[in-house]
C-alpha cells in the first residue's frame, strides 16, 4: 500500500509539472521535480555506466567540482579562441545566463539523493554540463534546441524525463524541420560519445571541432529558433501556437 501511494504521488508530481512547464518553460524547477518523481533506476545505471569507464571511473575517483571551474569568466575568457570554453563563455552570454543559474532549482535532487556523495555529485555533474552540451552539439538556448537536447539526453542517459519532455515538446510541434530536428537529436546521442563520462575540465581549452569530432556529435544544426517571448498566450508548443 504504501508503494503505491508513493507511486501515485509521484506520478501526480510529474504531471503538474509537465503542466506547469507547458505554462512556463523557464520554471527550470519543473524539470528538476520531473525527474526526481520519474528518476526510477537511472541514478543506478549512471552509477555503473561511470565505474566502467576508465575516465568515468578516475572521474568518481577524484570528483571534480567543474562548476567552479565554469563560474571563473576571466579563466574562460584567457582560453584559446576558438576554444570549447571561449564558445562556452560566448553561449552563456549571449543568453545572460550564468554556470550556477541551475543550482538552486536542483535543490529538489540534492535533497532525493541526501546522503550519498557519490549520487549527489553525478547528479550535480550532469546538471553542470547542461550548456556545455548545448555548445557542443549546436542546440541553441531556444524551445526547439531545447527540445532537440532533451531528445539526446535520453538517448545518452535513459532519464525518463527528458525522454517525456522531448515527445511532449515534440508532439506539440507543427514545424515538420523542427521535428525532425528532434528525430535527429535522439539519433545524435545514440552514435556519440557517452558525454556524462566526458572530462570536460580537460576539453576546455581544446577546439571546439576538436571536440565535437571527439565525442562525436557531428556538426551542429541548422535551424529558425524559437524563443518562449515569440510564443501566443497559452505557453510552450500551445494549441493557440499550432
Amino acid at each position: 500500500m504504501q508503494i503505491a501511494l508513493q507511486s501515485r504521488h509521484r506520478a501526480l508530481r510529474a504531471v503538474s509539472a509537465v503542466r506547469t512547464l507547458l505554462r512556463d518553460p523557464n520554471d527550470t524547477s519543473q524539470v528538476f521535480q520531473l525527474i526526481e518523481a520519474l528518476q526510477g533506476p537511472t541514478p543506478k545505471h549512471l552509477r555503473t555506466r561511470f565505474e566502467g569507464s576508465r575516465t568515468g571511473a578516475r572521474l568518481l575517483a577524484e570528483r571534480p567540482r567543474l562548476l567552479t571551474r565554469l563560474s571563473d569568466r576571466t579563466a574562460l575568457a584567457a582560453l584559446p579562441e576558438g576554444s570549447l570554453g571561449r564558445a562556452y563563455l560566448a553561449f552563456m552570454d549571449r543568453g545572460a545566463l550564468t554556470a550556477d543559474g541551475l543550482v538552486e532549482a536542483s535543490e529538489v535532487m540534492h535533497a532525493a539523493s541526501a546522503g550519498d556523495e557519490v549520487g549527489e555529485w553525478i547528479g550535480d555533474r550532469m546538471r553542470d554540463t547542461h550548456d556545455l552540451w548545448h555548445v557542443v552539439t549546436g542546440y541553441r538556448d531556444d524551445l526547439v534546441g531545447e527540445v532537440s537536447l532533451l531528445a539526446f539526453t535520453f538517448a545518452q542517459t535513459g532519464t525518463r524525463a527528458m525522454g517525456l519532455l522531448a515527445a511532449v515538446g515534440y508532439s506539440r510541434m507543427t514545424d515538420p524541420d523542427h521535428r525532425r530536428l528532434v528525430v535527429d537529436g535522439l539519433f545524435r546521442g545514440l552514435r556519440a560519445a557517452w558525454l556524462p563520462g566526458a572530462p570536460w575540465e580537460e576539453l576546455l581549452a581544446e577546439d571546439l571541432a576538436v571536440v565535437r569530432t571527439r565525442l562525436r556529435v557531428g556538426p551542429p544544426p541548422e535551424y529558425v529558433p524559437v524563443h518562449v517571448h515569440e510564443l501566443p498566450a497559452g505557453g510552450l508548443f500551445s494549441r493557440a501556437a499550432a
